[in-house]
């Protein structure tokens, strides 16, 4: 039997930036989304977000590489945003996306973090939120290139 504990904090955001995730719709998108980290064996934690990005807490299966995981949930996600019409303004995910681990002491703390999204943007822009996070976890960064 093998054990593994493996928590990613996620976070991407829509192509530009651009505020196309409606508040009124987002709960359709993330039940979607939890059922894509389902049929991955993933286990989800918490999701939630704001009109130009969202932030995703689950562990991670190790039959799967990260990075596969992110790009199924961004596939699967975008072709039903696109489908479903809830989202007009929505053209797709952006390329990048950031990833943090986390551990089991942090992980009530991120989720509240995550809960709280559409609060937290009242005081930091996504752009500020994203290089913050970065930074305090120590992770080199080129300016040009933030999400």
């Amino acid at each position: 039997m093998s054990y593994r504990q493996i928590f990613y904090h996620l976070i991407f955001g829509t192509k530009h930036r651009k505020a196309t995730i409606a508040e009124e719709n987002c709960e359709q998108l993330y039940k979607y989304i939890w059922g894509v980290v389902r049929n991955k064996r993933c286990k989800l934690y918490r999701i939630n977000g704001a009109e130009d990005h969202i932030h995703i807490l689950s562990d991670l299966h190790p039959s799967i590489s990260l990075a596969n995981y992110i790009k199924d949930i961004k596939i699967a996600s975008n072709g039903w945003m696109k489908e479903n019409g809830l989202f007009p303004g929505f053209e797709e995910w952006q390329d990048g996306y950031g990833a943090f681990t986390c551990s089991i002491k942090e992980k009530d703390t991120i989720i509240n973090y995550i809960k709280n999204q559409k609060e937290h943007h009242k005081k930091e822009t996504f752009r500020d939120e994203f290089r913050r996070l970065l930074m305090e976890n120590d992770i080199e960064f080129n300016e040009k290139y933030l999400l």
